[in-house]
């Protein structure tokens, strides 16, 4: 079992077996594998109740008595990925992952993800375990294998991390913690060309209480995370690794929740992955990691390996998993606090939101009525002026540009721009040059106007819109449609879901910080209404009218705390128990106002994956987030686009769309991850 510093808790998920005894296991895996055929229940019965010390005095005590090799005869009569795993829980750490890199580095081609993995989340420990373990088993050095087999800067900090000469030093110098970020800042963003030795030196060698607070320094002094100026200044694998670091140092427990849960996601299973962390992690801290997963994806780790394995191989994986964290009593009270500081960094109190889209510098609204009317004059229209100009204005500058053409040529500069564009540019150009309060009363309406209701565009704006914006949508729409937006949704909804948009149309969220007593009875309310608490203290209806104030009337700073109290009271996130125990409409709004809660970049940003995703493009949707958040936080939705789904949202928007509509957007987007 690994070794627990003085006073830590045990985080594995596999502990030593009481009563413990090795010739009696020995003698129990040798009569499972006697004869014609194997009792492979029996086998992954017994190894995976053994921790990895114990499964090595067994190996020990086979031999003894039968004079064989115990790896060898499980190697005989298992096969395929369960053969993989049991024989894989039956070798030391230090040499699993020895035989692991060895793999990744035979035969033709390299398994790079498999390196990174692996390097960038060992401690010091168990990186030099690593290296004699490799030496042993195959009387080779692994430092030169890795120089032989990788190149370039991937190389140089594979080889950096092979030396586990990381700093564990917890005594931090505020003074070193400006130098490192001035030196990084130097080496990629203010640099022609990247200095990658500096990132080498301070990522493969700082203690991670260092690095951590480094990280904390360069958001507050460049405004973008590390992450980012790694995507923008590294390439290839060698930014891969760099990234693996960035993460292992923050949590590397988040790091291989994250690992397993793409290891499971879309078409097919990632074994070996599955297996080698499964394997690695279940007697250091599969238990933290089954916390972050279980919170981050809104599934536990054990449904999701339930429904991508089968068989013995699906047995043994859950048996490693160690427990349910969807069953009632499973989740664990100490996610409360996991599930309260991922919401915190991305509290706005917290992160700089930041458009894409500033005032232009030496604005001339004169010049620029004059061009849009040349890019409009005559035969023929110049799309890429009236981009240009209308996707680098901000929206204040783009109404004095409205009033400067209407001034010098007696024409309404949204009517030419009708009649001149068409199709996906016309509603972008069009929605850009409307003061935002009256676009979204013009969304708002047509998503009301004619058969059916778009019922996702109306949760979309009126549970994301802060007061100020709400009520000036309000007056738009008044003015706008002769009409109060109240009676425009009570004639085009009903029932609860009509409740709760004119609650929140109301604009009366509150805008104070939280209160701690309060909190706790608002989590009562969600813990009642949701079924999910033992003593239920008043009626139904009652209920659902104290839960939906607590949603759509208290502030945001509360109402995080009023979700990390429910976790603390239930075990489960409220979210997760949104999802499961409502359903249609008024499930979908709630779940959009907590979301907003609890991130809302990542709301939008999962908005416009959804909405390019699959077969189609809904142009509508992508559209409307792309001209609303614009001058708003959609450089922080970049950010979390890139770090959910893998890709820059310029790259999705390049592959899913085209012509003059991708230009545009792509001008919106503001740059590539």
């Amino acid at each position: 079992m690994a070794k627990l510093a003085q006073g830590a808790k045990y985080r594995g998920s596999i502990h030593d077996f009481p009563d413990f005894n090795p010739n009696q296991d020995a003698e129990a895996l040798y009569t499972a594998m006697k004869g014609f055929g194997s009792d492979k229940e029996a086998i992954l019965e017994l190894i995976t109740s053994r921790s990895n010390r114990q499964r090595q005095d067994i190996c020990q005590s086979y031999k003894s008595l039968y004079g064989k090799d115990l790896i060898a005869d499980l190697k005989y009569e298992l096969t395929g990925k369960f053969e993989r795993l049991i024989v894989g829980l039956m070798r030391p750490l230090a040499y699993c992952d020895a035989k692991e890199i060895k793999d990744a580095i035979s035969g033709a081609g390299t398994d790079e993800k498999c390196l990174i993995e692996i390097l960038a989340s060992r401690t010091n420990e168990q990186i030099h375990q690593l290296v004699a373990a490799y030496k042993d088993a195959y009387e080779r050095d692994l430092e030169s294998d890795i120089i032989g087999d990788t190149s370039g800067h991937f190389q140089k900090m594979l080889i950096v991390l092979l030396q586990g000469t990381r700093e564990e030093d917890d005594v931090v110098s505020e003074d070193l913690v400006q130098q490192d970020v001035q030196d990084l800042y130097e080496a990629g963003e203010l640099k022609w060309g990247t200095d990658e030795a500096q990132f080498i030196y301070i990522l493969g060698n700082r203690s991670k209480q260092h690095l951590r607070l480094v990280f904390d320094e360069y958001l507050r002094t460049t405004g973008k995370p590390i992450e980012a100026s790694i995507r923008g200044e590294l390439s290839g694998d060698f930014e891969k690794l760099m990234l693996a670091v960035v993460k292992c140092i923050r949590s590397t427990s988040e790091y291989f929740a994250e690992r397993l849960f793409k290891a499971m996601k879309g078409l097919g299973t990632r074994d070996n992955t599955l297996i080698r962390i499964m394997v690695t992690r279940s007697e250091l801290d599969m238990l933290d990691i089954r916390e972050i997963f279980r919170t981050k994806y809104e599934k536990s780790l054990y449904s999701m390996i339930k429904n991508d394995t089968s068989g013995e191989y699906k047995k043994a994986l859950l048996k490693l998993c160690g427990g349910d964290d969807d069953a009632a009593g499973q989740f664990f009270p100490e996610a409360a606090q996991v599930a309260y500081q991922m919401w915190e960094l991305s509290a706005v109190s917290r992160v700089e939101l930041k458009g894409t889209v500033r005032p232009a510098d030496d604005f001339n609204p004169d010049a620029d009525a004059k061009a849009l009317r040349k890019a409009m004059k005559g035969i023929g229209t110049d799309e890429a002026t009236i981009i240009d100009i209308i996707t680098h204005r901000s929206n204040a500058q783009r109404q004095q540009i409205r009033q400067t053409f209407k001034s010098h040529f007696g024409r309404d500069l949204m009517a030419d721009l009708k009649s001149e564009i068409s199709g996906d540019l016309a509603r972008l150009i069009l929605g850009l040059m409307m003061p935002p309060a009256h676009y979204d009363a013009k969304q708002l309406k047509k998503a009301m106007e004619g058969a059916g209701t778009d019922e996702k565009a109306l949760i979309e704006i009126l549970a994301t819109r802060n007061n100020a914006e709400i009520r000036a949508i309000n007056e738009a729409y008044k003015e706008d449609y002769h009409k109060s937006l109240e009676d425009a949704l009570s004639s085009d909804t009903s029932g609860h879901f009509r409740r709760i948009l004119i609650s929140l149309a109301t604009g009366n969220r509150e805008e104070g910080g939280e209160d701690r007593d309060q909190a706790r009875e608002d989590a009562q309310v969600a813990a009642e209404i949701l079924e999910i608490a033992d003593t239920p203290s008043g009626d139904k209806t009652s209920l659902e009218t104290r839960f939906m104030t607590v949603l759509c009337t208290r502030s945001y700073p509360h109402l995080r705390r009023v979700f990390q109290e429910f976790i603390k009271m239930t075990n489960y996130d409220v979210e997760h128990v949104i999802k499961k125990e409502m359903s249609g409409d008024v499930r979908d709004v709630f779940v959009a106002i907590v979301q907003s809660v609890k991130n809302k970049p990542l709301f939008f940003a999962d908005k416009l994956y959804k909405s390019m995703k699959g077969a189609g493009t809904d142009e509508k949707t992508l559209t409307r987030v792309m001209v609303s958040r614009s001058e708003i936080d959609l450089l922080n939705i970049r950010r979390e686009f890139i770090e959910k789904y893998d890709k820059s949202l310029h790259q999705a928007i390049e592959g899913d769309t085209s012509g003059d509509f991708l230009k545009a957007l792509l001008a919106l987007c503001g740059g590539e991850d």
